[in-house]
């Protein structure tokens, strides 16, 4: 980790936030509890515990591992249902297939992005490829829900695939941190993804020492979540580590410091940023179903149960 960077940052356009921006306070840490998703691959539960208030309009996400496989290990998800919101699928090491019931699909690696608009709703699997699953090897990467609004719930699905290239990238004044703009855009800078919901999403790699203050939209909430290594969040320095995430308050900007020193095996302080327009609107969630009313998930079920979401491609044997 990193899967995209460059030799030289000071190469790239630099970001700062303006002297007179407010920062954002720094209102909770929180740590990720780990379990198991899918066929049996370890996740740490990002926002667990974080009030839904703080996260809108995200749902939840998953660090998948930082985990090396033995040959035969390699585990997915089975095929399942989605209705009502949008899954991105971010990897940073190692390779995963993708097909969805809309005809949807293909393989990431290293840097690359699957944004899939469930909306009205599709079956898909993710899956490493049998590549990988006999030879084994290093995965590691992100899956984050975004919610869409009760407008955009039924909308038709959609996939983007989001290729390493394509990523906007970007450096702080000093060239310590690279930033990776997936989603969204900062200080003007747009990343590849388009978003029905109106969010940012930023891996950004801090050297050891290194600081960063980015500008950061005042009608977005914020968020910052460690996927590796050590450092501080906000203008008073609270410290974070793997596996935790920060909740900031209203501002106009906000901070990120990494340690002078970090682990042997993490060089940099590994961060991804987010952050969105709240929906403000009633969620109703269970499983894999994002709507606005108890009605709405007993529909989506019903028309799970029915087939109407699609079917499940027939195996090639």
């Amino acid at each position: 980790m990193p899967a995209v960077t460059v030799e030289n940052p000071l190469t790239l356009p630099r970001v700062a936030a303006p002297a007179d921006a407010v920062a954002r306070p720094v209102l909770a840490v929180t740590t990720a509890p780990s379990g198991f998703e899918g066929e049996g691959f370890p996740v740490r539960r990002a926002f667990a515990g974080i009030n839904y208030q703080y996260l809108d309009p995200f749902i939840m996400m998953d660090q998948m591992g930082e985990v090396e496989y033995a040959p035969g290990e390699p585990k997915g998800t089975p095929w399942h249902p989605h209705r009502g919101f949008e899954t991105v699928t971010y990897i940073i090491d190692g390779i995963f297939d993708h097909q969805d019931s809309n005809g949807g699909g293909g393989t990431i690696t290293n840097g690359d992005t699957q944004w899939m608009t469930a909306g009205s709703g599709l079956l898909h699997i993710e899956a490493p490829p049998e590549a990988l699953v006999v030879s084994g090897g290093l995965f590691h990467g992100l899956q984050l829900w975004v919610n869409l609004p009760a407008s955009d719930k039924m909308m038709a699905p959609r996939y983007q695939d989001i290729r390493s290239g394509s990523v906007q990238l970007l450096t702080s004044p000093d060239g310590g941190a690279l930033l990776r703009v997936i989603a969204g855009e900062l200080d003007g800078h747009e990343g590849p993804g388009a978003t029905h919901t109106p969010i940012t999403m930023i891996h950004a790699s801090l050297r050891p020492g290194a600081e960063v203050t980015l500008p950061w939209r005042e009608d977005f909430n914020g968020l910052a979540y460690v996927l590796a290594g050590r450092g501080s969040v906000g203008t008073d320095r609270r410290p974070v580590h793997t596996g935790q995430a920060a909740v900031f308050g209203a501002g106009g900007s906000l901070t990120v410091r990494a340690d002078e020193q970090q682990d042997s095996n993490t060089p940099d302080l590994e961060v991804v940023l987010l952050g969105g327009r709240p929906i403000r609107e009633p969620m109703a969630h269970y499983g894999p179903f994002v709507m606005n009313t108890q009605d709405e998930l007993r529909q989506a079920f019903d028309d799970f149960q029915a087939g109407r979401l699609g079917t499940a491609p027939v195996p090639h044997t």
